[in-house]
């Protein structure tokens, strides 16, 4: 295959970045997106040349590194998939293709294609612990949950933190990602004790981290690699109303 690709360039965080141009020729159609960038980087190297910076961990889908705009859709064409799923098979020979970062506040550039997303991190941390004893192993069946329940919070789990929700947002909000971590921990009794706190202390994490609001288009749900539902957010809105009004009775 043989491709234009138009690719954001950034120094550092405080450069001003650009769109610079590369012609790439012999891309094999079974090779996915990142092994292409990979191919370009090899061919960049050899002529001297500053290879493209971009994030990428397991390539399997799992760790939400790959964190690209590709033709102005986080993670690009395709549905329930990362950027390192995505193939070069979806493209056609001849194609110009616009590489970006996540673009979003929370989630300033630190080079090229690669952003920093530890305010995801931050904001688990504000809410992500049980105050259960943990200090051993216990029988599985020795806490009994409901199979809706539990059905519920690995849903919600499977949200892998890779931000295409907040890059896909006119608004940069996070919803979507904090309604998935709050219903995988609120779902399960281990996390009752701390219902209240965690959903405050979570969602005011969001606000403080520079995160938008949330205008119900769902975006987020249509570009989110694990389909986490929007059905989330209205249930973080319930449960945020709720530990309100309990805060303001205590």
């Amino acid at each position: 295959m043989n491709l234009t690709l138009k690719v954001w360039r950034q120094k550092d965080k405080d450069s001003k970045g650009r769109i610079e141009t590369y012609v790439v020729s012999d891309i094999p159609e079974e090779a996915s997106f990142l092994e292409m960038l990979d191919i370009v980087n090899n061919q960049l190297i050899e002529s001297g040349r500053e290879p493209i910076t971009f994030d990428h961990d397991c390539r399997e889908g799992i760790c939400g590194a790959c964190s690209l705009t590709i033709n102005g859709i986080p993670h690009g064409k395709g549905s329930g998939i990362t950027t390192c799923q995505l193939h070069m098979r979806k493209f056609s020979d001849g194609e110009t293709i616009y590489i970006e970062p996540f673009r979003a506040k929370p989630f300033p550039i630190l080079k090229d294609l690669m952003v920093d997303r530890s305010s995801f991190d931050r904001v688990i941390e504000s809410g992500g612990y049980v105050s259960i004893r943990t200090g051993s192993a216990v029988d599985a069946n020795s806490m009994p949950i409901e199979k809706e329940d539990a059905d519920t919070a690995f849903d919600a789990a499977t949200c892998i933190g890779c931000g295409a929700c907040v890059a896909s947002c006119k608004n940069a909000s996070a919803m979507l990602f904090v309604s998935a971590k709050v219903k995988h921990l609120n779902s399960l009794p281990q996390g009752a004790p701390e219902k209240t706190k965690r959903v405050l202390n979570m969602v005011n994490k969001m606000d403080e981290e520079g995160f938008g609001n949330c205008t119900n288009q769902f975006e987020c749900e249509a570009v989110c690699p694990k389909s986490i539902k929007s059905e989330f957010i209205s249930d973080l809105n319930r449960q945020y109303g709720t530990a309100l009004v309990k805060e303001a009775l205590k």
